[in-house]
């Protein structure tokens, strides 16, 4: 009897990585990575220990430093943001990134690599969205060089090993209602994201359906970057 297919899910305890887990451990065998189960991506004698313990036919990449701001704070603006906070960004988000995807590649004859993008990697974070403040901006720059890094690797790595890159937009996530609202309006869909609306298109990418793809960005956002 084969093996069953087996998935790595970077940043496994996230609003996203927590959705595929449930969604794809029905079907195939998941190695779960994640900082609060104690695994720590941005050491790379880590990385390079782990991916050598562990092989897999994919991974899919949701780990990231996002800007999430507690109901207390209030988000800076680009004028205030220090230029140690933007190097943090690229340091999970592209350095870690790349340390990871070549550990894989390293330790996996054939595979996928599925990266996670962001909308705001394409187009600019809207300020009109955050009451006067801003979205960091080492968020929407690292989230444009993943796009970048997934062709470099989609390059290099084929034919043996596939790489593409999913950039969804707003996931509702107990936002208040007039985020909500607002962002609602800016997309042709008139609403955000429902955390299981990527379950199918990982599911895609992570496996042999998607057997002739590679260094593509799927645009998973209700239309919000055509506008």
């Amino acid at each position: 009897m084969s093996e069953k297919y087996k998935i790595i899910i970077t940043g496994s305890e996230g609003l996203i990585g927590t959705q595929l887990v449930q969604f794809l451990s029905t079907k195939y065998d998941i190695l779960k990575v994640d900082l609060i189960l104690g695994h720590n991506l941005t050491d790379e004698s880590f990385v390079k220990k782990w991916f050598n313990e562990n092989k897999a036919d994919a991974i899919v990449n949701c780990f990231a430093l996002n800007d999430h701001v507690r109901k207390e704070e209030e988000r800076e603006t680009l004028y205030d943001i220090s230029l140690n906070s933007i190097s943090k960004y690229l340091d999970v988000n592209i350095v870690s990134l790349f340390s990871v995807c070549r550990e894989f590649a390293r330790n996996n004859q054939n595979g996928s690599i599925v990266n996670f993008s962001a909308s705001t990697g394409i187009v600019s974070a809207r300020p009109d969205l955050y009451n006067g403040s801003h979205k960091h901006a080492g968020y929407s720059i690292s989230k444009a060089g993943v796009i970048n890094l997934t062709k470099y690797l989609a390059t290099h790595l084929a034919p043996n090993i596939r790489v593409n890159c999913i950039a969804p937009g707003g996931i509702e996530n107990n936002q208040d209602a007039e985020f909500i609202n607002k962002y609602s309006k800016l997309t042709p869909m008139n609403r955000m994201m429902k955390k299981d609306e990527l379950n199918d298109i990982v599911d895609y990418l992570a496996t042999k359906k998607s057997s002739y793809v590679t260094g593509s960005t799927f645009v998973i956002d209700g239309g919000w970057t055509t506008w």
